[in-house]
């Protein structure tokens, strides 16, 4: 079930969010995430985040208006459709969506060109210089 996440699966959210990062993301210094990693669980507190709940929070999504901030699954339940489902979820009450992927992470970036997304303009992001890619979705 995909929901709003509620207060009490902060702690749980957060989690995902750095174990995540830090398994995509080999080519960025795990520095940059564990120093980030308090700022970002302050940050959820006020964000628009949906949970995908099957007794335990499996994955999330982080939404700013039309811009997907990250979808993040739980290593153990990667390749069961979590993903998919939550770009679905959004996909129903949006015209358009985008966001923004490292080139580096092509697993990531294969994934939401399979659910329909496409490369748009490519960039240097400020903080990692790592290049990304913005991909967008439009119904």
């Amino acid at each position: 079930m995909i929901q709003k996440m509620k207060d009490s699966e902060l702690e749980r959210v957060s989690r995902i969010w750095l174990n995540s990062n830090l398994e995509a993301h080999d080519f960025i210094d795990k520095n940059f995430w564990l120093d980030n990693y308090q700022m970002v669980k302050e940050q959820f507190k006020n964000a628009e985040i949906y949970v995908d709940v099957e007794q335990e929070v499996r994955g999330f999504v982080g939404l700013q208006g039309n811009y997907i901030a990250g979808i993040f699954v739980d290593k153990k339940y990667r390749n069961q459709g979590i993903g998919k489902k939550l770009i679905k979820f959004l996909k129903r009450d949006h015209q358009e969506l985008s966001l923004n992927v490292y080139d580096k992470n092509i697993q990531a970036k294969q994934f939401y060109e399979r659910n329909g997304f496409e490369a748009s303009i490519q960039s240097v992001e400020e903080e990692t210089g790592e290049e990304e890619t913005r991909l967008v979705w439009k119904k």
